[in-house]
């Protein structure tokens, strides 16, 4: 797999991170650097490490699964983009009440916004991908993406709401119908 499509679904990974983000700016307006950065960290962490915790619970079961590879990372990214999607239009009126500064809460949003990165990570190992790599970029990219909606929601408050997980499923979708594609083009 190629590096702009590795960025591309780092991207759509990272949307629920940023909605999350972009909620905590809103809520804690005052938050300060070192606690910003303390949450992108603990979401880049949760984010590519589940997607190489995904990898190589994959490689284990891969070779039985290699023939229908393409279905799989196609049912696998769909069925995510669709979740995202559901997700962002529906209204989350709780988010706004949400404490984000304690720890548990913290993990618990790092744990859930990163699930889709753990099935990506599954789909990875059926595809051969250099998995470190892949892992890194998806953390990087969402770290960049949780701190810039921090920033974000600070100054602009709610009007961007649940329309950036809207655009993450898509571009789920969009990976997945290109891995599909390739693949049935290249037999």
């Amino acid at each position: 797999m190629d590096l702009f499509t590795i960025l591309v679904i780092a991207l759509g990974l990272s949307f629920d991170t940023f909605a999350v983000s972009l909620s905590y700016g809103v809520i804690r307006s005052m938050i300060m650097f070192r606690q910003a950065a303390w949450i992108a960290i603990v979401l880049a962490v949760f984010q590519g490490g589940l997607t190489i915790a995904g990898y190589f619970l994959g490689t284990i079961v891969s070779e039985a699964l290699k023939a229908t590879d393409h279905w799989i990372a196609l049912g696998l990214l769909s069925f995510l983009g669709i979740k995202m999607i559901i997700e962002g239009l529906r209204k989350r009126k709780d988010e706004e009440s949400k404490d984000y500064s304690r720890t548990i809460i913290l993990l618990t949003l790092a744990l859930g916004t990163s699930i889709d990165a753990f099935a990506v990570g599954i789909s990875f190992a059926l595809l051969d991908v250099r998995i470190w790599e892949a892992g890194i970029i998806i953390g990087a990219v969402t770290f960049l993406a949780s701190m810039t909606a921090i920033r974000i929601g600070k100054s602009a408050g709610t009007r961007l709401g649940n329309k950036v997980e809207i655009i993450g499923g898509l571009l789920l979708i969009a990976i997945g119908l290109k891995i599909f594609l390739e693949h049935i083009l290249a037999t």
